[in-house]
């Protein structure tokens, strides 16, 4: 039996079949048409013929394009209109005088009449580019006839007030003309581009101040927004909104020029009320605005709020002061988040205005922080040539103090704020780590306060220590007493600093240098033991090891030593780390103190490279110390190399400081003994390392060999070295070592390079100058021509090396 379905399931069926067969028309269309578009062009290879999609999938060839004729209509629509005006404007310019005041006002009449008339008959007959293009040549028309009314009517009045009637009367034509013919984009647009001059002529014709300019502007900025508020085509409210943004900013910068130069109270309160109006109307606009603009007006609003209500008062104040009354209304901004009502795109804003005014006047008062941080810098031209009596005296820099009185109350008051912000933080509006920010720059900013108070009030030198050191003493204890966050970061960094600022403020006096040196290094002592974080603790325990290197060099100075004489007082800090690492169990911590260690004997070595007796001892006494921290087990192939290589660089440096010019009498037997140590070691332990064994033993007498055999002019030695240089280097090739191959074939490179430098240096200047570029550029390309093999050779190479011992 034939099953027949459903009313209701065949029409389903039945659409589906028919939309199918649309589909496949439209792709049979397609294809007809382009095979007719190949035919008229025979030249353009035929594309080939692909099997019709499904509905569902894609169409079988792409749309075809949108038909040109469209953007032809409107090009040349555009030019007819451009020349029909060039026409109507060189008629009313040139041909005007030919014709008499009635035939004048008649001919424009009626071509203006017939314009305005013509689009309503253009868009019943459905021909909107050309109403549109008609329509934008009879508003020039109604220009030309306002220009001919004021010739013609009137030629003795006032240009300026007629230019304000007539762009009033315009705006409003071109207002109800486009709200009668609503198709046409235009006229609207055009009356709003109008609007924006009838005041500002006005008060350019009445010869009003700049205030009263200021407030033209002003209300023609309001007007712009009402219009892009409440309208609602798209044209006018950017038009408008670009209206309001160009008269309002004029307006603002207008009144701010005026609130800031103004000489008394009673002269900045007119600018002052502009501005506030400002404020208004920004945020008016910003109301209803989308997210961007909305934050945009906000900051306007809020910037034009500070400058109104700051700008009264600061006006009869000096500039410092005027700082802080400004930053006193930008602090009170972020209370607008009180209230619920304001969006929150207008909040941000606000609140953005608030942060930019904070952070402009703690910038002003950035130079006095910065010339008590950095100032002291000065005394290490003068290290102990006498206590100043004033915090001044130590700067050396040159700052204009009186103008600077209020720096502190900028810093104090911007440091309030960012504590309030970080204990209070404002629920509506979201963390993201805003609230630690505000946290970490309140501590920044009230350490700075405590500098730029000092500085200020030129506090006494001793005053000024001391409460240096406090300031640290207080830091480090709230750096120990919170978690590893970004506010003890701050405080740890504040902290350092401020001891490098008092650091270098006590080298001014021998007394004070000890004291501040000394409190340091036992305040980061003992802030690192009770600090609960291995970071900061490693940090600590740096410190206090920096600050004891200072003590050291402190007491050579006192005792009168030189630099190299007191080098082993300060590998007494190095021999201090070696034993305090030791006894750590914080690993971090550890390898910390003992790399600050490892600075002091650096500084050591530095201090002792003029005398080279003194400087051998420094690096035998360091050899000594590596020797010492090998001993541990987790520490031996760490300080184990090193310490071999200081008890050789301080036999190197002996001999020469004797002035031996045959090291080989001393170094050979050396190099024999520790040849002997080695190899016992390796058939002890045939996994231990070449460089362990032997490279000790053949350093210590082939590298001072190849020093005096550079400066020797005779050939024995230089024999010798090499053929002992090619023993040892093929004795690491054949038992596959690293240290003799790469000891022994690096001296024998240089000794080879020694011996044929003057014939190199002859064969060079015999050649033409062209001769070596051009052997360089052979050389490339053979190396680019067999990269990739030498590439290859290079790994396998490298694979061979790493292989030996």
């Amino acid at each position: 039996m034939r099953h027949v379905p459903p009313p209701a399931e065949e029409l389903a069926l039945l659409d589906h079949e028919l939309v199918r067969l649309d589909a496949r028309r439209a792709q049979l269309l397609d294809r007809r048409a382009w095979l007719l578009s190949v035919l008229r062009a025979p030249a353009e290879p035929p594309r080939p013929w692909a099997p019709a999609a499904p509905p569902a999938a894609r169409p079988y060839a792409p749309a075809p394009p949108a038909s040109p004729a469209h953007g032809t209509q409107n090009v040349l629509l555009v030019l007819g209109g451009l020349l029909l005006a060039v026409a109507a404007i060189a008629f009313t310019l040139f041909s005007w005088g030919e014709m008499g005041i009635a035939g004048r006002s008649a001919v424009l009449a009626a071509v203006t009449a017939g314009a305005l008339v013509a689009p309503a008959l253009l868009l019943r007959r459905a021909l909107p580019s050309t109403a549109e293009a008609v329509a934008a040549l009879a508003l020039v028309l109604t220009v030309l006839d306002a220009i001919a009314l004021h010739a013609v009517a009137a030629p003795g009045t006032d240009g300026l007030a007629f230019s304000a009637f007539a762009s009033a009367v315009l705006a409003a034509v071109w207002t109800v003309y486009g709200l009668l013919l609503g198709r046409l984009r235009t006229p609207l647009p055009a009356a709003v581009v109008a609007a924006q001059l009838p005041l500002v002529f006005a008060a350019w014709a009445s010869g009003a101040s700049a205030t009263g300019f200021g407030w033209a502007l002003m209300v023609t900025a309001a007007a712009d927004v009402a219009v892009a508020s409440w309208c609602r085509g798209l044209a006018v409210r950017v038009t408008a909104c670009a209206g309001a943004v160009v008269t309002g900013l004029a307006s603002l910068a207008l009144g701010l020029g005026l609130s800031v130069s103004a000489d008394g109270v009673s002269g900045a309160v007119g600018p002052g009320a502009l501005l506030l109006a400002g404020a208004v109307v920004a945020v008016a606009g910003a109301w209803r605005a989308p997210r961007e603009p909305a934050v945009l007006g906000g900051v306007v609003g809020g910037f034009a709020a500070v400058a109104a209500v700051g700008g009264v008062p600061a006006a009869g104040l000096p500039w410092d002061r005027a700082v802080v009354v400004y930053l006193l209304c930008g602090a009170v901004l972020p209370l607008v988040l009180r209230f619920r009502m304001v969006p929150r795109p207008v909040a941000w804003g606000v609140l953005s205005a608030s942060a930019s005014v904070v952070v402009g006047a703690v910038l002003w008062a950035a130079p006095v922080v910065a010339a008590a941080l950095l100032g002291p810098v000065s005394m290490t031209a003068g290290v102990w040539s006498g206590a100043p009596e004033g915090f001044r005296g130590a700067l050396g820099l040159t700052v204009p103090w009186s103008e600077s009185a209020s720096s502190p109350v900028v810093l104090v008051v911007a440091a309030g704020l960012s504590a309030a912000l970080h204990v209070r933080w404002p629920r509506t509006l979201p963390e993201k780590g805003w609230r630690a920010t505000a946290g970490a720059g309140g501590a920044v900013l009230g350490c700075g306060a405590v500098l730029a108070l000092l500085a200020v009030a030129d506090a006494p030198y001793a005053v000024a220590v001391g409460v240096e050191l406090l300031l640290v003493a207080a830091l480090l204890a709230l750096t120990v007493r919170r978690a590893a966050d970004a506010i003890a970061v701050t405080f740890l960094g504040c902290a350092l600093v401020a001891a490098v600022s008092v650091g270098l403020l006590g080298l001014a006096a021998e007394p004070a240098t000890y004291a501040v040196s000394g409190a340091l290094a036992v305040l980061f002592a003992g802030s690192a033991t009770r600090s609960r974080v291995p970071a900061v603790r490693s940090v600590l325990a740096c410190s206090s090891v920096m600050c004891a290197i200072a003590v050291a060099g402190a007491v050579g100075a006192s005792l009168g030593w030189s630099a190299p004489h007191t080098a082993p007082l300060v590998l007494v800090v190095t021999a201090a780390t070696v034993l305090l690492g030791a006894r750590l169990r914080t690993p971090v911590v550890a390898a910390s103190v003992e790399l600050a260690g490892v600075f002091a004997a650096v500084v050591a070595v530095a201090l002792a490279v003029t005398d080279a007796p003194f400087l051998a001892l420094v690096l035998g006494l360091c050899g000594v110390l590596a020797a010492a921290t090998a001993l541990r087990p987790e520490r031996r192939l760490v300080a184990g190399y090193p310490a071999a290589a200081l008890f050789v660089a301080a036999a190197w440096v002996r001999l020469a400081a004797s002035g031996v010019t045959d090291p080989e009498a001393y170094t050979l037997p050396v190099s024999l003994a520790a040849f002997a140590v080695g190899f016992v070691r390796r058939r002890r332990d045939p996994a231990a390392s070449s460089w362990a064994a032997y490279g000790p033993a053949l350093s210590m007498t082939m590298v001072p060999s190849l020093v005096v055999a550079w400066g020797d002019p005779h050939w024995l030695r230089p024999l010798l070295l090499g053929v002992a240089a090619l023993v040892v280097t093929l004795v690491g090739a054949r038992l596959r070592l690293q240290a003799p191959l790469v000891l022994g074939g690096s001296v024998l490179a240089l000794d080879a390079l020694h011996e044929l430098a003057p014939h190199v240096v002859q064969v060079f200047d015999a050649l033409p100058r062209w001769a070596p570029p051009a052997l360089a550029g052979l050389l490339l390309l053979a190396v680019g021509a067999t990269y990739e093999q030498r590439l290859r050779d290079a790994r396998r190479v490298r694979e061979s090396f790493g292989r030996m011992r």
